[in-house]
């Protein structure tokens, strides 16, 4: 869910809007939701929805695939959010630049299958490690820790639902 003002669907941007609105709405009435949100040229946007229809007591959204820009990143941080990262996000210099300054207990690990491809097949939940391993390397830190703080991560984040 979320907003995609990329030339493809930017027609539909208000329609978009309208049903992002509700469906923000509804999450916050039902309360304790974890929301798993895009943002395709649309950061501004989503963060103002989310702040006005998603109170942090209410729910938690995590920015998926986040390519905003440095202050909207901010933002998004001092909102609550987590950031989920794939392997195709961090071979992107200007995406891995992102992802580098964001705090290392608000990333989460994503493998966005079968939309993305790991060589000529389509990615699958396994192919997860390919991303921590991206991660790793970006971060300067070993696999291992890496894996380690992205399970604590999610333990937080589930663990707020509590």
């Amino acid at each position: 869910m979320g907003l995609d003002a990329g030339p493809r669907f930017y027609r539909s941007f208000e329609t978009q809007k309208e049903v992002f609105e509700r469906v923000l709405t509804a999450c916050a009435r039902a309360g304790d939701k974890v929301l798993t949100i895009h943002s395709v040229r649309s950061a501004k946007a989503v963060l103002d929805m989310i702040e006005q229809h998603l109170p942090p007591q209410q729910g938690t959204a995590v920015m998926h695939w986040f390519t905003g820009s440095a202050s909207e990143a901010r933002r998004a941080v001092d909102m609550g959010c987590y950031f989920s990262v794939n392997h195709e996000m961090l071979a992107n210099p200007k995406h891995a630049a992102l992802v580098k300054n964001l705090p290392l207990d608000r990333l989460l690990t994503e493998t966005d299958g079968p939309f993305t491809a790991l060589g000529e097949r389509p990615a699958k939940p396994s192919d997860v490690r390919t991303a921590i391993s991206k991660l790793a390397l970006l971060l300067e830190r070993s696999e291992d820790v890496v894996a380690e703080l992205l399970i604590a991560n999610l333990k937080r984040l589930l663990s707020l639902r509590t």
